[in-house]
């Protein structure tokens, strides 16, 4: 009896340092490289009109980053979750919005940017590529750079080009 007693000690002993060895999960580096994007922000457009707010944090045991906007006066909101794919070795973004509007991209760092395109429909059903370009700032800041093409890839026009000002730090 004191044999098996001793042997269910060292099982639990084992396990419970294998759990400790183990790496948790989502904690590789790569996991943070759209960390600078978390936090309370004001945003607005390169000619400093105030466009919205965004908060965006950690979510699902730190796996995922939840974007939540609201427009100036609260009429436009989307929301987006934000997650690192080891497997594939990028990043993905699924966005949603109350006027039905929805994008799907994938990317990942580019220089100190993080840019995330995907294919998509303009208003008149045409094809396009969506490309959005979040780059970290020295002052703090984050410009956001929203592009479309529809000659694949061949020409850029901007969607939206500003700047996220934080109103509180994020590594929520």
């Amino acid at each position: 009896m004191r044999f098996l007693v001793t042997l269910l000690f060292v099982v639990i002993a084992m396990s419970s340092a294998a759990e400790d060895a183990a790496p948790k999960p989502c904690s590789e580096p790569a996991h943070r490289q759209f960390d600078f994007w978390l936090g309370h922000w004001v945003a607005y457009s390169a000619d400093g009109k105030k466009q919205g707010e965004n908060h965006l944090h950690k979510v699902v045991g730190d796996c995922a980053i939840q974007e939540n906007w609201s427009s100036g006066g609260g009429a436009f909101q989307g929301k987006s979750f934000n997650f690192y794919d080891p497997r594939g070795g990028r990043w993905h973004q699924t966005w949603v919005d109350n006027q039905g509007g929805h994008l799907f991209l994938s990317g990942g760092l580019v220089g100190g940017s993080m840019q995330l395109s995907g294919d998509g429909k303009n208003r008149e059903g045409k094809d396009i590529i969506n490309r959005i370009t979040w780059t970290p700032l020295d002052d703090g800041r984050v410009r956001q750079h929203w592009q479309v093409s529809a000659d694949e890839g061949e020409s850029w026009q901007d969607v939206f080009d500003g700047y996220y000002e934080r109103q509180e730090a994020g590594q929520e």
